[in-house]
């Protein structure tokens, strides 16, 4: 799949991302990826998912291919194509929104409204090194439509669990809608995002990626796949009072 060399990679390295798996077959890997881990590229000199997958090279020299990223501080479902056809197709289907990404999310205060759809346009902007998206008129130059649903799972005194889907595939597009309604994620200070939770720090990006709907490069189908909480998001749930519903 990929023209770059291969990656020298350790035991514990293939061990881990082989413990990441959630489905395989001959034309798909779908992966649980960790929090703190970058799909792509970065400035941080270490291992990026992409790098890892060198543990899956097939006896042609090729590797799976990423078809879509998550940030790096979020966890959670990741889809790569194990051939250039199945890339090829889920490319297209991911350019035609065929894709329902749902993710899980923690805020401050449940939003006001139980539900809703956030259809706010997004630009980006460069402040020193970092990249950062704003919410700008329509009109804007530069400006990207964006939506997003929104809606709450489980409320209590501490905060809520909140259920998100967005309908575009903006940069960090979650994170900044939940901010413009006033509810920035928990362990988001980039955009107002509060670092502690249920009398507890909150150590990352509250943000799970839990469930990714898509069709099959092979027979026409869709497919679901899920991913578990993390132990790090589970134990703030838990201490807020928070209990996951039926999605």
């Amino acid at each position: 799949m990929s023209a770059a060399p291969p990656i020298t990679l350790s035991e514990d390295e293939i061990a881990a991302i082989r413990s990441w798996v959630l489905h395989e077959d001959a034309h798909i890997l779908v992966l649980n990826k960790p929090a703190g881990l970058s799909s792509q590229g970065g400035r941080i000199k270490a291992h990026t998912l992409d790098d890892l997958l060198w543990a899956f090279m097939r006896s042609n020299g090729k590797r799976p291919e990423l078809v879509h990223r998550l940030d790096r501080d979020t966890s959670g479902v990741i889809l790569t194509a194990k051939t250039k056809p199945a890339a090829g197709f889920l490319g297209k289907a991911l350019q035609m929104r065929r894709f329902k990404k749902t993710y899980l999310a923690l805020v401050s205060a449940a939003p006001e409204r139980p539900a809703g759809k956030i259809d706010a346009p997004l630009v980006r902007q460069e402040i020193g090194r970092e990249s950062y998206m704003r919410v700008c008129a329509f009109d804007a130059p530069g400006a990207q439509g964006s939506q997003s649903h929104y809606r709450t799972l489980s409320a209590s005194e501490d905060g809520a669990l909140v259920e998100l889907e967005p309908l575009t595939g903006r940069m960090h597009q979650l994170r900044v809608h939940m901010a413009h309604i006033g509810r920035p994620l928990v362990g988001d200070p980039r955009y107002g995002g509060a670092l502690t939770f249920a009398g507890r720090a909150a150590p990352r990006l509250m943000l799970h990626a839990a469930k990714l709907t898509f069709p099959h490069p092979e027979g026409g189908g869709e497919l679901t796949v899920e991913a578990p909480l993390p132990a790090d998001f589970a134990a703030l749930k838990t201490a807020a009072g928070l209990q996951e519903q039926s999605r």
